[in-house]
């Protein structure tokens, strides 16, 4: 009899393990998990996450063959719009998403490191990685994710660094000044040392449509979210200030789902996750300057801003990086430790800041 059972068992894997016996062998497990972006699925990181991410993942499960994924995909507003993410996994709308943290301040506040710390970095490969190691490093970023019913998984920098696109010509520093700017969080902080000058917030779906009824009169945001949303047919001028990049995007699972997910998925999700980092952060490189030469093919006009101008509009602004740090020092997290530890990460990778604002952290 037992023969014959192990017979029926060997026969039944050969037929594609359609059953277990006694516990000793399972059929191959079908999860099915929701992905979510507010974002249109032309989005540079939204593709990327359907052409890369996915299949990865599915690669690699398939090769135990243990588990596999029936993915369905909701972008666009479907689900959710582009501030919604966060809420949207929160609330298990979706099981897997790209929040845009740079939406989310107040719920994510250590996020906002590279985007408090500009002219330092134009290199999203460099910020991506020096953002995801804080974030192992430290468990700050993680703790306001799990406030939110969220799992981190990775960091996303999807530009090359935040320029300023213009409906008039911007030729200096003092060209900014009483200008509107549309922005999308911190950044709009890099105008307070310009006088006049004023933040509306927005965000990319949006910004076309802001820039051509008036209601800014300059954007910024990066060249290749520039050629995708055609702003060079509202806004034909662009100021080359090299403002940074920033990690706008961060991967995370509703931890109720993480939970019931077993170890091999899990595993895999956060394998890929970060090759998924990396990969986002190399096409944002490779794309930026045919972007910026899109950009120019649509009309666009590029005004390179000087290093004096450059160095004076760093100098102009307020220290938002040493008051980032000490609203979480308030807060009881480790704030400055993560500005210091991130700026000498920068710096050991061969970037030099403009103005290292870290170092007036005892100030």
């Amino acid at each position: 009899m037992t023969f014959t059972r192990r017979m029926a068992l060997a026969a039944g894997l050969a037929l594609g393990g359609l059953g277990a016996l006694g516990g000793a062998a399972t059929a191959q497990e079908t999860i099915r998990m929701t992905a979510i972006d507010g974002y249109p699925a032309r989005a540079m990181w939204v593709q990327e996450f359907t052409n890369f991410f996915i299949p990865r993942v599915n690669e690699e499960l398939a090769k135990s063959g243990n588990y596999k994924i029936d993915w369905m995909e909701a972008y666009g507003g479907q689900i959710v719009k582009p501030r919604g993410v966060l809420e949207g996994i929160k609330l298990g709308l979706g099981d897997i998403g790209i929040v845009t943290t740079i939406f989310h301040n107040s719920a994510l506040p250590s996020q906002g490191i590279s985007a408090v710390t500009p002219f330092v970095a134009a290199d999203a490969r460099v910020v991506a990685k020096a953002v995801d190691e804080i974030a192992k490093e430290f468990p700050q970023m993680a703790a306001e994710l799990a406030a939110e019913n969220q799992v981190y998984l990775a960091t996303g920098v999807v530009l090359d660094t935040y320029q300023m696109f213009s409906k008039t010509p911007i030729n200096s520093l003092a060209d900014l000044e009483g200008l509107k700017v549309a922005g999308a969080g911190y950044n709009l902080r890099y105008l307070e040392g310009i006088p006049g000058a004023a933040g509306v917030r927005g965000g990319l779906p949006n910004f076309y449509n802001m820039l051509q009824t008036g209601v800014v009169d300059a954007a910024m945001l990066w060249p290749e979210a520039a050629k995708t949303f055609k702003i060079a047919e509202v806004a034909p001028y662009m100021l080359r200030a090299d403002l940074g990049a920033v990690n706008s995007k961060t991967v995370t699972v509703n931890a109720d789902v993480w939970a019931g997910l077993p170890d091999e998925v899990k595993d895999v999700l956060q394998a890929v996750a970060i090759e998924y980092r990396d990969h986002v952060a190399g096409v944002a490189m490779d794309r930026a300057a045919a972007s910026l030469q899109a950009y120019k093919d649509g009309g666009g006009t590029v005004v390179e801003m000087t290093a004096e101008e450059r160095q004076a509009w760093a100098d102009a602004m307020p220290n938002i990086a040493v008051s980032w740090a000490a609203e979480i020092d308030r807060a009881g997290g480790p704030g400055s430790a993560m500005l210091a530890a991130y700026m000498g990460k920068l710096k050991d990778a061969g970037m030099t800041p403009l103005r290292d604002w870290s170092a007036e952290l005892s100030n």
